[in-house]
């Protein structure tokens, strides 16, 4: 069953009693990863396995977020700064403990690619943020493998075709 969750800001990021901080580097530019992010919605799902669906809400001040294995969340875009943030707290969801939660995507220029930050800041009872920390390792892993994902399909002359002989 879903439930409200206690709004907060985006200072969260910085300050929630547990933070899972991942980072890589694409070879796309950051426009590109940013559209993704923030403009293609739909797309979230063909580069990041652990989504579903992802669908546009409010007139695109919002989302909803559906994860393989039945979780929800409604969410509200926070901040929208093309080409270098993309942040949005979760309102309410059926993820069991959550208290509070925000996810905040800082992109910046790496060589002629972006470097990606993924900050998830959570809030909850004890069991609940014990449970995050010991999720830290499968979430940096799906992180990881949705950047390769992300890579691959932003800059497909990176990937050539099997058997164009390069």
């Amino acid at each position: 069953m879903a439930r409200r969750l206690r709004p907060v800001e985006l200072d969260f990021a910085t300050s929630a009693p547990v933070r899972l901080v991942f980072t890589a580097e694409v070879a796309a530019p950051p426009s590109a990863v940013h559209r993704s992010l923030a403009v293609e919605l739909g797309s979230m799902p063909a580069w990041f396995a652990a989504v579903s669906s992802a669908t546009p809400t409010a007139d695109g001040a919002g989302r909803t977020v559906r994860l393989r294995g039945g979780i929800v969340f409604h969410e509200t875009i926070m901040a929208d700064e093309p080409d270098t943030r993309y942040a949005y707290r979760i309102d309410e969801t059926n993820a069991p403990g959550v208290s509070a939660m925000l996810e905040d995507w800082n992109l910046s220029p790496a060589g002629s690619g972006t470097r990606v930050r993924w900050t998830m800041a959570v809030d909850g009872p004890g069991p609940c943020l014990l449970a995050m920390r010991l999720a830290r390792p499968g979430v940096g892993k799906s992180f990881r493998d949705a950047m390769r994902s992300l890579d691959r399909r932003l800059t497909p002359a990176r990937n050539p075709s099997p058997g164009t002989g390069r």
